[in-house]
């Protein structure tokens, strides 16, 4: 019998949820998604140094202020590591536009298109690329306006059905729901352990999908923030899954039967009515749990960034 990795990728197309390189060759996902806390943990790979300090030497040479060059070498760095990941997979690699930027719509869209530049420089087309922005109302604008001029995008910190239907109505190509921090915040609030079949996070998930299913809606679903196999196994056949190499382990070397647990795409395609921004606000504000996690996302994130940005600050001396 096949282990459950090799099953699941029947069901679900299987992105690595990391930046190292040696992980991603190894399961051999179809795609690759990158976030600051992700490139933090790069930064400190000994296959990236070299790299980092070729990046480094090319901002340090193109001189400026200290407080420019840094979230300008954060972003030389993701696509530096985003174009050798993009080598590797056949599909796509996810690069994230930085936190502090999700309330403001053009600046989000004018930071989307330096990342562009930035990775068409290196060879690498935007059909290779996908923009991730935070499913603010302010993210999802500013995805609206780049998936009409051919830049697709990843809508990431997604915790509220308002938020799915925000992106369906902008039609983004891909949105990734979390399921673990979903469900962290109801195990924190309720102190119960759940099975995977009354799991918070994986019911969300499959939620998201029947409502994408159910409309007709062409927006990729994407199960992201994986705590265990057992929500990965409860949301086989959600389109995407983006796992990390901790799961990607355990899954590649377990055996046992794999089987869909999300219905295929058939539903009436009668899409769902559209949410005015004000819907949308208050459709996310009655989710106690969705506010408070996007909220939290952003900061951590952004904590993240910072961090990185520190140990840049440092590096270039």
């Amino acid at each position: 019998m096949a282990d459950q990795l090799q099953q699941l990728k029947q069901h679900s197309l299987v992105v690595a949820d990391t930046g190292d390189l040696e992980a991603i060759r190894r399961y051999q996902p179809q795609d690759a998604t990158t976030n600051p806390s992700l490139l933090l943990k790069a930064f400190s790979l000994p296959g990236y140094q070299a790299m980092i300090d070729e990046e480094l030497s090319q901002v340090k040479a193109a001189g400026g202020a200290r407080e420019q060059q840094l979230p300008h070498a954060v972003d030389r760095l993701a696509v530096a590591v985003g174009s050798e990941i993009a080598a590797v997979v056949p599909g796509r690699v996810s690069t994230e536009v930085a936190a502090r930027l999700s309330f403001d719509t053009q600046a989000s869209i004018a930071k989307a298109h330096e990342l562009i530049e930035l990775y068409e420089a290196r060879g690498v087309g935007r059909d290779r690329v996908l923009i991730k922005l935070a499913s603010t109302w302010e993210g999802i604008r500013a995805a609206e306006v780049l998936e009409r001029e051919g830049i697709q995008c990843n809508l990431t910190l997604l915790f509220s059905d308002a938020q799915a239907q925000a992106c369906f109505d902008a039609g983004v190509f891909l949105i990734s729901p979390f399921v673990g921090r979903v469900t962290d915040w109801y195990k924190n609030a309720t102190g119960k352990d759940y099975a995977p079949d009354e799991d918070p996070g994986v019911k969300f998930v499959q939620g998201v999908c029947e409502r994408a299913n159910q409309g007709g809606y062409e927006t990729v679903v994407m199960g992201a923030s994986f705590r265990t196999t057992g929500q990965v196994l409860a949301l086989a056949g959600c389109p995407r899954l983006t796992i990390s190499p901790a799961l990607l382990e355990e899954l590649a070397s377990t055996e046992g039967q794999v089987t869909p647990q999300i219905a295929p795409p058939g539903g009436n395609g009668k899409p769902f009515p559209v949410l005015s921004e004000a819907d949308f606000r208050w459709g996310h504000n009655q989710d106690p749990m969705a506010n408070d996690k996007l909220a939290e996302g952003i900061r951590r994130f952004h904590d993240d960034q910072l961090e990185l940005e520190t140990l840049i600050d440092q590096r270039l001396g």
